[in-house]
């Protein structure tokens, strides 16, 4: 063997020894898992008859546009993200919703935002987006942090001459003229009465957090909530609050507000009922795990003839029976998709102008089925929470909010307090 064939052979040997470089392996990217942090229940403006206490839109009257104006949403997250996304909604409207553009960023007020978070919402990729009837569509997801509790606004353009379709009631809405979606702050802003096409609100989340969803009529809403009081004060936002002040328990819980004022079980009216709706504004939430159920007043409260397009006028009250044979459907439905479900008593409500001896023992009725139930996770006993401990059909007056039918701040506060929240980390 020649000198070079040696050193050949001598710098392949010594190569041998030395560490094999494995190839580098690509980082595994956590898939992001999308929650609700906020929501609301969308309802038909065209089919909102007026009822007392309950703003609805006129009897007969053509209903009202959004003409070029640029509109901003103010809502409450519950639970906090890097990243949201936002749902738009064309549930209810008969033409396609053009949306023109949208913005979002961290609100410092009911017309303010905070300039350095402001940005634009893409949908996919997009700046604009058209939305057919019927349908709902989200947003890319955007990096804004978001904190619980920590107001944020959804500002959106949609093109001229949009008929009023889809509305809720949750959250605060104000419209200035014109294209305004990146103006951190507006001057001369006019409030609205109602709140459009925003329906929904994402984190993402690399953990699993519950998403607890409350459903329900005008006391699940808030009714009457709020006065005087720089925070809202629904039972659900009071729940969300206990659930952040529980150790361990911060940041891991979402509440959702899925009630509609007015909102029966069984009946068309003031949003579509509640049997109906409930797949889409409970069990189509985004990582929803439980569910809070209270409904059933107003199937048992009004005898109003309440016409609305398309369906007879409703004068006869359902049974108790018909109504707990609806809740159990809605219990079946939640534990099919792995939902938990806590159950509450309806609450008393003698003394309010839609009250009479037979409605109370209907309600009673319902109530006994309730707290009998071994299928639900829970009952929830909203109903012993707020009774006038003197006259059990009727409001304790520190709970009631005046009408003896909703309760008032001290009331929803106790509402939430009747809820173990052991219940809501299992």
């Amino acid at each position: 063997m020649n000198l070079v064939s040696r050193f050949v052979a001598c710098t392949a040997l010594l190569l041998s020894l030395l560490p094999v470089a494995l190839p580098a392996q690509p980082r595994a990217v956590p898939a992001i898992r999308w929650v609700a942090s906020w929501a609301a229940a969308p309802q038909d403006y065209l089919k909102a008859p007026a009822l007392p206490g309950i703003q609805t839109s006129p009897a007969g009257a053509p209903p009202p546009v959004i003409d070029g104006q640029t509109l901003r949403l103010r809502v409450l997250p519950t639970l906090g993200g890097e990243r949201v996304r936002v749902r738009f909604s064309n549930l209810f409207g008969k033409e396609p919703l053009r949306i023109v553009g949208a913005s979002v960023a961290r609100s410092t007020g009911p017309d303010a935002v905070s300039p350095a978070t402001l940005q634009d919402l893409r949908f996919g990729g997009l700046a604009s987006a058209t939305i057919a009837p019927g349908e709902e569509l989200w947003s890319d997801g955007a990096r804004l942090g978001v904190e619980p509790g920590q107001a944020v606004a959804v500002s959106f353009q949609v093109e001229a001459r949009t008929s009023f379709a889809t509305v809720h009631h949750l959250g605060s809405t104000s419209m200035v003229p014109g294209p305004a979606l990146m103006q951190p702050k507006w001057r001369n802003a006019t409030p609205s009465s109602w709140n459009h096409i925003v329906t929904g609100l994402d984190v993402a989340s690399p953990a699993a957090p519950r998403v607890v969803v409350a459903f329900g009529d005008s006391i699940t809403q808030g009714l009457g909530a709020g006065e005087g009081q720089a925070l809202p004060s629904r039972y659900p936002d009071r729940l969300a609050t206990r659930m952040r002040e529980q150790p361990g328990s911060a940041g891991s819980v979402a509440v959702i507000n899925a009630g509609i004022a007015g909102n029966r079980l069984l009946t068309d009216g003031v949003g579509p009922r509640g049997i109906e709706r409930f797949r889409r504004d409970v069990l189509a939430q985004s990582g929803v795990t439980h569910a809070v159920i209270l409904i059933g007043i107003n199937d048992i409260g009004l005898r109003l003839p309440i016409a609305v397009q398309g369906l007879a006028p409703v004068f006869h009250p359902p049974s108790a029976e018909q109504i707990t044979a609806a809740l159990q459907q809605l219990i079946e439905e939640a534990h099919a998709k792995g939902v938990k479900v806590l159950l509450g008593t309806i609450t008393p409500f003698k003394g309010a102008v839609s009250w009479s001896e037979e409605k109370e023992i209907r309600r009673q009725a319902v109530n006994r089925w309730i707290r009998g139930r071994q299928d639900v996770d829970a009952v929830v006993d909203f109903d012993r929470a707020l009774r006038n401990p003197a006259d059990p059909a009727a409001l304790d007056p520190l709970h009631d909010g005046g009408d003896h039918l909703h309760p008032g701040n001290a009331g929803y506060a106790a509402m939430a307090d009747a809820i173990d929240v052991r219940e809501l980390r299992e």
